[in-house]
């Protein structure tokens, strides 16, 4: 089982965004037995509260299933219990590597390198950009299933 966390400063608009659009891809390509996909957040704030509207109407609109679901906060446990750990940007990472402790085992990354990306995925809750949010999300997601798939030969 390959266990991959998606992370995001609130755990309402980018990383569940990126775990219900990596969930599609795997389920496209008959591989959701061989996945455990989930996010969470990197703050406190938005703990408990579902994902955001524009979210939802993304996911709506790309028809990508999704279903409810409570914001959580990255724990110290989740380094040791997932593969790979996936920010969305710059202050994603330090605070990831500040709850994990490090990154000795080199978990963490920025989904944004999986889509050849030399930034980070802006937080549609500021820009209010769902769409370049999405497209960004989308693009590093099939780079992270293309290169797990490669590296586990599946």
């Amino acid at each position: 089982m390959i266990k991959v966390l998606f992370v995001c400063h609130g755990n309402i608009c980018r990383s569940p965004m990126a775990e219900f659009v990596m969930k599609d891809l795997v389920r496209k390509q008959h591989l959701e037995h061989e996945f455990s996909i989930a996010s969470a957040a990197t703050s406190m704030e938005e703990i408990g509260n579902d994902i955001h509207r524009g979210t939802k109407a993304i996911l709506n609109q790309y028809h990508i299933p999704y279903e409810r679901r409570a914001a959580r906060r990255m724990e110290r446990r989740d380094y040791e219990e997932y593969d790979y750990l996936l920010g969305m940007d710059s202050w994603n990472i330090r605070n990831m590597q500040r709850i994990a402790g490090g990154d000795e085992e080199h978990k963490i990354w920025m989904l944004s390198e999986f889509a050849g990306l030399d930034r980070d995925i802006a937080d549609p809750w500021y820009t209010g950009d769902f769409q370049t949010t999405y497209e960004d999300v989308l693009a590093g997601c099939q780079g992270l299933l293309e290169y797990i798939k490669k590296g586990h030969n599946l």
